[in-house]
């Protein structure tokens, strides 16, 4: 048994307090007792891969940091304790939505607050630029779609120079209105960041609450013909989907080189929800991990991946691929080791740790559509161009990212974030910060639960009596 020092939050009161991550087999706890509440534990890590050397191969505390915020997490916006810069950028453009889930990080309503101006988010946009040069956007909600000026959004930002716009979607509208892919796409759109839970309706009545499969077929579909970039993005359910990693990988793969990728995203236990985890319920990342391998016919391994390589070890996994005719997938190599630079020589064992700025570039160069599409060939190209363009349409991304609740928050972690909310008045808010609920709804100051009251339509007391 191992143990070691962090620091969490209270899941009642969200009070910062000292916490204990102690090795228990191959399963990782975080432990912390608030004074007002009492003690709280939560399972972390289900290894494989082993918690210890999977930590040290990633992304981490080291010393460059700059000091933690003793205020840390309820001064953000960001604080000068914070150790990325910022990556990729979220601009929440609606809160309303066309779906009401059961299960919503944001959650959303139909029913909400008017949406902000398009000068509004033009100033955002700006915001950005100034303080975030060369991150990339993703443009979300609530569900985009149901803005009818989404074009003249995605357009605006194009023009001030953003590089990279993504959509993140239902693909309710993307697939029900002929044209609409072919208008986000001529406004500059790149990549449709898609909802996809699974390749049945019963998937979707659980986690969205009616049958969407061949809604989600429709949209790949035309977001292909329209020259998308698309990437599948399943919510990992315990008893829903955990089980069908294998079948999404292999209809992303049928839609190969259009979808460019599968991103998985444990379930995090904030926004809208059924009813308060259960440690057996969890999804951790090793356990999403080793699920895609089984299921993955063996063309995935359990080696082939490791930590993302700008954020911290304990957030994400990915690898990239090149997916042959024959429907093999060969994984390219990873870059080597560099450390942090200025490290003791222990450093040296880190694999290289991007600038967010140039992460951004990388995620930009791997979730848009390749040049010109599949198969496609200029006649001044010369060989070695033609390499590079068909390894670029032959890539395929398998990645996942595991978000912090009020259970699982670890704040080493939440320094080290890089995917960022712009709030309403212009802060950049760490996304698992911003979308905290504690177990009775509220939020962190300046989060979206402190000022949108979001929460699921059920009270506690109803949701426990259902378990």
């Amino acid at each position: 048994m191992s143990v070691r020092n962090t620091s969490s939050l209270c899941p009642e009161c969200l009070r910062a307090l000292p916490a204990t991550l102690t090795t228990e087999g191959d399963e990782v706890w975080m432990a912390r007792t608030c004074p007002d509440h009492g003690p709280a534990r939560t399972l972390v890590w289900r290894g494989p891969p082993e918690y210890e050397s999977w930590r040290r191969a990633g992304s981490g505390p080291s010393c460059c940091d700059p000091p933690a915020n003793p205020d840390c997490p309820t001064a953000c916006g960001l604080c000068a304790g914070h150790a990325r810069t910022t990556c990729c950028v979220l601009l929440e453009v609606t809160a309303r939505c066309d779906l009401e889930c059961p299960v919503c990080f944001a959650g959303a309503r139909r029913t909400t607050p008017e949406d902000p101006s398009i000068e509004t988010i033009e100033g955002w946009y700006r915001r950005v630029l100034e303080t975030a040069p060369g991150g990339n956007i993703q443009l979300s909600g609530g569900e985009p779609t149901v803005r009818d000026d989404l074009p003249e959004v995605i357009a605006r930002g194009r023009a001030l120079g953003l590089p990279f716009l993504q959509l993140n979607t239902n693909g309710l509208r993307l697939a029900a209105e002929d044209g609409y892919a072919e208008r986000l796409a001529a406004a500059g759109l790149h990549t449709v960041f898609l909802q996809f839970d699974g390749v049945d309706d019963d998937v979707h009545r659980v986690l969205r609450g009616r049958p969407l499969a061949a809604v989600k077929d429709r949209a790949v579909e035309l977001c292909a013909r329209a020259g998308l970039g698309i990437v599948l993005v399943p919510t990992v359910v315990r008893g829903a989907n955990l089980g069908q990693l294998g079948e999404i990988l292999d209809f992303a793969l049928e839609r190969h080189p259009a979808v460019r990728g599968i991103h998985l995203q444990p379930l995090a236990y904030f926004g809208r929800y059924p009813v308060a985890p259960a440690q057996d319920e969890r999804v951790t990342l090793p356990d999403v991990i080793r699920e895609l391998a089984v299921q993955s016919k063996g063309r995935i391994r359990l080696e082939d991946f490791a930590p993302g390589d700008c954020e911290h070890a304990l957030c994400s996994f990915g690898r990239e691929y090149l997916h042959h005719e024959d429907g093999t997938l060969v994984a390219l190599r990873r870059d080597g080791a560099a450390g942090c630079g200025c490290g003791p020589a222990a450093e040296s064992t880190r694999p290289r740790v991007l600038r967010p700025a140039d992460k951004a570039a990388h995620v930009a160069r791997r979730w848009a559509a390749p040049p010109g599409g599949a198969g496609a060939q200029a006649a001044t190209e010369d060989r070695w161009e033609e390499i590079l363009r068909q390894i670029g349409s032959a890539a395929f991304s398998v990645s996942g990212m595991a978000f912090q609740d009020a259970w699982s928050v670890d704040l080493e972690r939440l320094r080290h974030c890089y995917l960022h909310v712009m709030a309403a008045d212009g802060r950049l808010v760490p996304f698992c910060a911003y979308n905290l609920t504690a177990a009775d709804g509220h939020g962190l100051p300046g989060g979206r639960a402190e000022h949108s009251c979001v929460r699921s339509t059920q009270s506690r007391a109803a949701q426990a009596a259902q378990r």
